[in-house]
């Protein structure tokens, strides 16, 4: 009965939420959609903890789309073995794993220690950042250690299916039944952060700034040199 709830109830409870929160917020709270910039209260740790976290969750994505969404059965008709996809995971995961963590750290101690940063930061900003590092550590920690063993757990057969089979209204509850403690970790916490979506700014995820490197620059101008006149 439990493996029902956590693999069946649980997580079409948190796309539910994820989905009609994220449709009610685009179109009652819409300009609460972006993520302001607090750039103008330290720059330092932001131009580096930024770049490293959204690049690195980028890849990361991609990865879980290459893991996860993508079935065993792609990978075989392409002729890409599971010795050769399994040293692309482990590296891949890995740096992007790293990026990730090492982003949200700078991100949340930037958080912390800078007073107009900590002020203007609201809980959904905390919960966000500390949500995300947990479930990010546990994926870098099952990448560089359970991943790298000779008795690698193979989520491609197992997970892969039953994320799928949440889509086609199948689910197959049963194939997480047996996969390792961190493996049901991490994929609870991730249902569970999609269910905070609409709530925090990780809503900006959905919104891809295509036209950001052609557009025109923003223009400041000191007021000094307007005193005297």
């Amino acid at each position: 009965m439990s493996d029902i709830f956590w693999w069946v109830v649980f997580p079409y409870i948190c796309l539910v939420i994820m989905v009609f929160g994220t449709l009610y917020r685009f179109a009652f709270r819409q300009l609460t959609w972006a993520a302001p910039s607090t750039e103008f209260f330290e720059k330092k740790w932001l131009r580096l903890g930024s770049p490293l976290f959204h690049y690195g969750i980028i890849f990361a994505f991609i990865g879980h789309i290459m893991g996860i969404v993508l079935p065993l059965s792609f990978y075989n008709a392409i002729g890409v073995t599971n010795h050769l996809y399994h040293i692309g995971a482990v590296y891949g995961g890995a740096l992007a794993g790293i990026m990730v963590v090492v982003g949200l750290i700078i991100l949340l101690i930037r958080k912390i220690v800078i007073d107009p940063v900590r002020i203007h930061a609201t809980f959904a900003d905390f919960y966000s950042v500390i949500a995300l590092l947990i479930i990010s550590g546990i994926g870098l920690y099952m990448t560089l250690f359970q991943n790298v063993t000779p008795e690698e757990f193979d989520y491609r057969s197992t997970i892969g299916p039953w994320f799928r089979s949440l889509f086609t209204l199948n689910p197959s509850y049963q194939l997480m039944s047996e996969i390792p403690v961190l493996f049901k970790v991490h994929t609870l916490l991730a249902f569970g952060l999609f269910a905070s979506i609409p709530f925090t700014r990780l809503i900006h995820f959905y919104t891809i700034p295509v036209a950001y490197p052609v557009r025109s620059p923003q223009q400041y101008r000191s007021r000094a040199q307007y005193k005297n006149k």
